[in-house]
């Protein structure tokens, strides 16, 4: 599978890359105080050690002009795709080393299904903060190094991940949604599938390692 760089033209519709800020304090954050799971991989949507840091403050009142903003972590080793997912909002994420996206647009939904052989993968380099739009799908990241494995900056609009209240789907994307704000699609050989997530990848379950 061919990697591309997040400098590749071919980044321009999923993303771009910020500049201007000092993320030195949010990057020790994200390497000291949050931990690496031996195996597979963790998400936790708030972290009060990178939460609580002035520079997450002064980020969150430019990448979400004032409004509530929620800075996690999703660490770990993955090389496969598994699911998709996108949210009502811009994601932003930071790496203290390289990591792999796997990424699709919206657009490529068709029908409530989307064919993986419509996903790139994109290299992001360690230090380098990213926004992930909200029309591109995403998921867990991969990592470039699996004795390193990644741990990765997940910014996001406050209450998205969260445990979704009871409701009734009334369409198709209804019944997409995972947590709030979390619409995803699942591959069948996904573990997430055989919880009930909904199934909406068609095509190879892809895997950078090969």
């Amino acid at each position: 599978m061919k990697i591309y760089s997040i400098t590749d033209p071919a980044f321009a519709p999923y993303g771009k890359i910020i500049e201007g800020y000092d993320l030195a304090p949010i990057l020790q954050a994200l390497e000291n105080d949050t931990p690496m799971p031996e195996a597979g991989t963790a998400y936790v949507a708030e972290e009060p050690a990178i939460q609580n840091l002035p520079a997450a403050n002064e980020l969150a009142m430019s990448l979400f002009g004032g409004t509530a903003a929620e800075f996690g972590w999703c660490n770990g080793h993955n090389t496969r795709l598994n699911c998709l997912e996108y949210h009502r909002c811009s994601e932003f994420n930071l790496g203290t080393e390289d990591f792999i996206l796997l990424l699709a647009l919206e657009t490529d939904i068709c029908d409530g299904k989307l064919d993986t052989s419509n996903v790139k993968a994109f290299r992001v380099p360690k230090g380098v903060l990213i926004e992930v739009y909200a029309t591109t799908l995403h998921y867990a990241p991969c990592h470039v190094d699996p004795a390193k494995g990644f741990k990765t900056l997940v910014v996001l609009s406050k209450g998205t991940n969260l445990p979704l209240p009871a409701f009734s789907a009334k369409n198709a994307e209804d019944r997409m949604l995972r947590a709030c704000n979390k619409w995803l699609l699942a591959h069948p050989d996904a573990a997430e599938a055989k919880d009930g997530a909904y199934v909406g990848l068609v095509g190879e379950n892809l895997d950078i390692a090969f």
